[in-house]
């Protein structure tokens, strides 16, 4: 079939006000780049107009400036799901401009599918080709995109050619049938493949094809392992590698799913450099380019994923050497990669942050003093609630010691104690398995707050009703309160705050 070559302006025109639109990808990797740019333009000349230009954006998860940034600027998003991490966005969805659902990213693509959100109206996929029988090789991620493409009455392609074809074979796109009619994920191990190389798409629905030039990888930074971070890596390999030798996790190991960001990147810095942990697979959603080197030296044996998220250097070098990790890197859909079913099935061990975590073992993992979004919950629920083991991780202060990660109660808890295993931070390792919460509490205190901290959470404790949980509804957000006001969590005042 000849599909039509349009610009993306002349893409962008598809696109109507009110329309919901679902773009590939996971987090900036496999995003499409132009069209969304040519659909924020597009926006702005209609308000410009004084006519009302605003979409529903459905992702795999956050996305690029291209998309997020972009249409923000643009004033053109009325609703976002199901996570994001762009400083606009998150900007405009706290001063309520965009209206913005915190999804479990496993579930967004089966909730769509199952009518909770309305019709697709346009899917935006990046590829690095398409066939004439809808045939698409995707790019660096996955995403939601086997489900947009197949629900979408309108679908555009961009094909990247900084995308090389030997990324050909990498993906396994498996679409789930829905209840009453789902079978079993049939993944027994974190190598195991399922689906086809492709994904596919009605020829007929594809209205476009845009060919595009743009940068991989660009914008990926991370930041460099520091001394607390490098203490939370050689705490996390302490407690994994006692759990071998105590003969609650196998020796042979079990496969492990890493978070984002620099803490994720130093644990598994620090399990790189251990003798003790032996080699691995991942079963995760995002792989970054400390993956890429365990897996270029053995460490990691193969990772499945939903997405590649390296730094343009990292996917130079991966790319270059392609072929040698050709059959070590599996990418997936979210609701593949972030199975509940497969995490339980195999075994996962799951490793995420935390903005703050309380002595009972609730986590806040979102929202900054409680109502200031940060990105959104992501996958770290999918994991916590059906892994073999769950950690979360966090440095013990913040802000030159006026944070304490460690509180009477977090101001938003996304993750309750019934999920949560460990804590750890750059003090110690808190395990709240076998413990009452009162047990736990002490465990927390001692071991995870910073010694800065530990007096007022003792002093908390002390001050409150003892029960199964020791609790004051005076005191449980004092933290947050003198930080409020004062600017110093260290200068809580429970007198103050007592009736």
């Amino acid at each position: 079939m000849i599909y039509p070559i349009l610009t993306a302006a002349e893409a962008a025109e598809f696109v109507q006000n009110g329309y919901t639109v679902g773009v590939s990808g996971f987090t900036a990797s496999g995003c499409p780049k132009v069209v969304p740019v040519a659909i924020a333009e597009r926006a702005q000349r209609e308000h410009e107009a004084g006519r009302e230009f605003k979409i529903n954006l459905f992702s795999g998860a956050s996305t690029n400036d291209s998309i997020d940034g972009a249409l923000t600027r643009a004033e053109a998003l009325n609703f976002r799901a199901p996570y994001q991490s762009h400083p606009d966005m998150r900007k405009s969805i706290n001063a309520n401009h965009i209206h913005y659902s915190d999804r479990h990213l496993s579930e967004t693509a089966q909730e769509f599918r199952y009518g909770f959100y309305g019709k697709m109206d346009v899917a935006i996929v990046e590829a690095q080709s398409i066939t004439d029988e809808g045939d698409i090789v995707l790019g660096t991620a996955v995403g939601n995109i086997p489900t947009w493409l197949r629900l979408a009455d309108k679908v555009i392609v961009e094909i990247n050619d900084q995308i090389p074809d030997t990324i050909m074979g990498m993906h396994d796109v498996y679409e789930p049938l829905d209840p009453p009619y789902r079978r079993e994920i049939p993944i027994y191990t974190a190598h195991d493949r399922i689906g086809t190389l492709t994904a596919h798409v009605d020829p007929k629905k594809v209205v476009a094809v845009v060919k595009t030039s743009e940068e991989l990888g660009k914008g990926v930074k991370f930041t460099p392992v520091d001394d607390v971070t490098r203490r939370i890596g050689e705490n996390v390999c302490s407690f994994l590698i006692n759990e071998i030798k105590q003969g609650r996790i196998p020796k042979e190991f079990l496969p492990l799913q890493s978070g984002v960001g620099n803490i994720a990147n130093a644990v598994l810095d620090a399990l790189d450099k251990s003798n003790e942990i032996p080699a691995f697979e991942m079963f995760t959603e995002v792989v970054q380019d400390t993956v890429l080197e365990l897996l270029e030296s053995g460490k990691c044996k193969c990772a499945s994923t939903c997405s590649m998220t390296f730094s343009t250097a990292a996917l130079t070098e991966f790319f270059k050497n392609g072929k040698a990790l050709h059959d070590k890197i599996i990418m997936r859909p979210n609701e593949i990669s972030n199975n509940p079913e497969v995490i339980r099935r195999i075994g996962v061990i799951s490793m995420n942050t935390a903005i703050e975590a309380d002595i009972y073992g609730r986590i806040n993992s979102t929202h900054v003093s409680g109502t200031r979004l940060m990105n959104g919950v992501g996958g770290s629920g999918d994991f916590t609630r059906n892994a073999y083991v769950s950690i979360f991780m966090c440095p013990s202060i913040k802000k030159d010691d006026c944070i304490s990660t460690i509180v009477p109660m977090v101001a938003y808890p996304d993750h309750n104690p019934h999920s949560v295993d460990v804590i750890i931070t750059d003090q110690g390792i808190a395990d709240l398995r076998f413990k009452d919460p009162m047990q736990g509490a002490h465990e927390i205190i001692e071991n995870a707050a910073n010694p800065v901290y530990r007096p007022l959470l003792r002093e908390y404790l002390h001050l409150s009703t003892a029960g199964h949980v020791a609790m004051n509804p005076d005191l449980a957000l004092s933290f947050h309160s003198a930080l409020a006001h004062e600017g110093d969590m260290r200068k809580v005042d429970f007198a103050k705050y007592m009736k």
